[in-house]
């Protein structure tokens, strides 16, 4: 259970800070990235099978599906800064 958290939170930071960096400007240091990384996942988990994009596999899946994720997650929150 421990290492499943420990996961979550590695693979939200690295999905968060590589969406960070896809789309500049957005940069929320370690915790934002964090959650902006795991919350993306719930988006992709979510969104991606419904249209028939779906990766399996592996952390690297996970952090992909992540970084889909936290993009959207990004872009929508960059639609309603403006």
């Amino acid at each position: 259970m421990l290492v499943s958290l420990i996961v979550w939170l590695v693979v939200g930071a690295i999905a968060g800070w590589i969406a960070g960096q896809i789309m500049t400007g957005y940069g929320f240091g370690l915790i934002g990235n964090i959650v902006v990384g795991i919350v993306g996942a719930i988006i992709a988990g979510y969104l991606l099978p419904m249209i028939g994009f779906v990766l399996v596999g592996g952390i690297l899946a996970a952090i992909v599906n992540a970084v889909i994720g936290a993009v959207i997650l990004l872009a929508i929150i960059g639609f309603f800064k403006r």
